[in-house]
């Protein structure tokens, strides 16, 4: 069998395949770690049948939808899934075959409603519905304590003891467990009774996972994160550095215009000198009034350099082709004591 884990801070996702067919499966893969997903797949010369997720994550962003378009892969999710992009949904014991290898999908409702497991001979990737040591939380949307009671004790906690168990998470650097260390050793677990593991569920009072509105709102619609979408403006634009402009300010590029896309007081409270300002919620609206020359070279700037990046990729898309952003922004203008305006 293959199997690799790749580690990516407290996610854990998973390429497992069939030594002698070569056909794998990519579970839970993380956005971040795209690259390094079709390294591993390129070096182990193995071919992705299914690209899958055990559930809707709320606390970082799938990368099933693009790593299902670069593999040329069904996304499989369960069929309660609100995600659009699923090309393949699983109902409870539908089974998905990679060679040799058998991955069967257990409904395992709780964490949310689209929870499942994918269930092999001698192991069981658990998604959220059981942690090391822990299990997942039920007070995100389409969480249910009383759902969760039942996947685990009526289900998934009935596989062999030595079945091992690799889960979504793990934030202390454990890699694996089984069935019967966690039934032993889970704290959570020891609460048998459904009245008072529901009680402990829903009197956990945990933090709010970071980017939890921007990762449900990804992952629930298909829609693009805020780093991809600067990540692509990038790719369409070059940049200056600051001390290329400094260079260039005053008599020595006629034809540059600084244009500063932050708001009017930020603007007024220094900006390079002789910088067009519109803000960058106006730019399509003002455009053709502000910058009637389109062979004009033009370097949009902000605060930090991540909205100058997406208003330079809007002006390309314009047809200002000469388009591109001031490396760093504002901040590490003012840093380098480069001249300022008000």
């Amino acid at each position: 069998m293959i199997f690799e884990q790749i580690v990516t801070g407290g996610c854990q996702s998973y390429l497992i395949g069939c030594e002698t067919s070569r056909a794998a499966a990519l579970i839970d893969p993380e956005l971040s770690q795209i690259d390094r997903y079709l390294g591993l797949v390129n070096q182990l010369g193995v071919h992705v049948r299914y690209v899958a997720d055990t559930h809707t994550h709320a606390d970082h962003f799938s990368a099933s939808r693009e790593m299902g378009r670069l593999l040329h892969a069904p996304v499989v999710m369960h069929r309660l899934s609100p995600a659009p992009y699923a090309d393949m949904r699983l109902d409870d014991g539908d089974m998905l075959i990679l060679g040799e290898l058998r991955l069967q999908a257990l409904h395992t409702p709780g964490h949310t409603r689209d929870s499942l497991c994918l269930v092999m001979a001698d192991r069981v990737f658990t998604g959220d519905t059981l942690l090391i040591g822990g299990t997942g939380r039920t007070d995100l949307p389409t969480g249910d304590p009383n759902a969760l009671f039942e996947s685990l004790f009526d289900r998934l906690l009935k596989l062999p003891p030595e079945t091992m168990v690799f889960p979504a998470h793990d934030y202390k650097g454990r890699s694996h467990s089984t069935i019967g260390a966690e039934l032993a050793e889970n704290p959570r677990l020891q609460k048998r009774e459904r009245a008072a593991f529901v009680e402990m569920m829903e009197h956990l009072d945990l933090a709010a996972p970071t980017h939890l509105t921007e990762a449900l709102r990804t992952n629930m619609s298909g829609g693009r994160t805020v780093a991809q979408l600067l990540a692509e403006a990038a790719a369409k634009v070059p940049f200056m550095s600051l001390e290329e402009l400094n260079s260039r300010i005053g008599g020595n590029g006629r034809d540059i215009v600084v244009l500063d896309v932050r708001e009017r007081e930020a603007f007024q409270a220094g900006h390079i000198p002789g910088a067009v300002h519109l803000p960058r919620g106006q730019l399509e609206l003002r455009v053709n009034s502000e910058l009637p020359d389109p062979t004009a070279k033009i370097i949009a700037c902000c605060e930090f350099g991540k909205i100058s990046t997406l208003a330079a990729a809007t002006l390309r898309d314009l047809g200002f082709r000469r388009a591109i952003a001031l490396d760093g922004g504002m901040k590490a203008w003012r840093e380098a004591g480069y001249a300022m305006e008000e």
